[in-house]
């Protein structure tokens, strides 16, 4: 049964109803798959398991908030090596995501869709129901599948704090 919650974020001045628990730093990452820019179903903890995962949650990338966020880890990205991979992970569909990033320049970041069944969402406590769109987060799991950083942004338009993302990245893969 999927918890319902109508006190945790705003839209607007009206609390919405998001769906699904929170998670925390110290639990095994939930396994999810989404699909990719072309339909395919991609299950990213799997296909990057002994690798350091950051998961970006964003509501849309055709927000203003959301596309600075996607551009700034898209940079950030670049100067990581290949043991620490980012996911940006949004209810668009596929066709728009992959339309944003060829606009954008967005090649380093693996942009991912959660329309079909938002199984992130719902493991992650993210999906707003009214919009069915995701709440902004950012978790990092480490290479043995545990969630060593987790931040719920307290409002959707407010940008995680990209310097402490990548040092809790770097921390987690130099732990091993």
């Amino acid at each position: 049964m999927t918890t319902i919650r109508t006190d945790v974020v705003k839209l607007g001045n009206t609390f919405a109803t998001l769906l699904g628990d929170d998670v925390a730093v110290g639990q095994i990452a939930p396994a999810f798959t989404a699909v990719d820019q072309n339909w395919a179903s991609v299950n990213p903890l799997a296909e990057s398991k002994d690798k350091v995962i950051i998961l970006s949650a964003v509501p849309s990338l055709d927000t203003d908030v959301c596309d600075r966020e996607t551009r700034r880890f898209n940079e950030k990205a670049a100067q990581l090596g290949e043991e620490i991979i980012i996911y940006t992970i949004s209810t668009d569909f596929p066709m728009a995501q992959r339309r944003w990033c060829g606009a954008a320049g967005v090649d380093k970041v693996k942009v991912i869709s959660d329309v079909l069944e938002t199984e992130f969402g719902l493991k992650y406590g993210l999906l707003i129901k009214e919009r069915r769109y995701l709440r902004r987060a950012v978790f990092i799991v480490g290479r043995e599948g545990v969630l060593r950083y987790v931040n719920y942004l307290p409002s959707l338009g407010q940008e995680p704090d990209y310097e402490e993302v990548i040092a809790a990245a770097k921390e987690t893969l130099a732990q091993g």
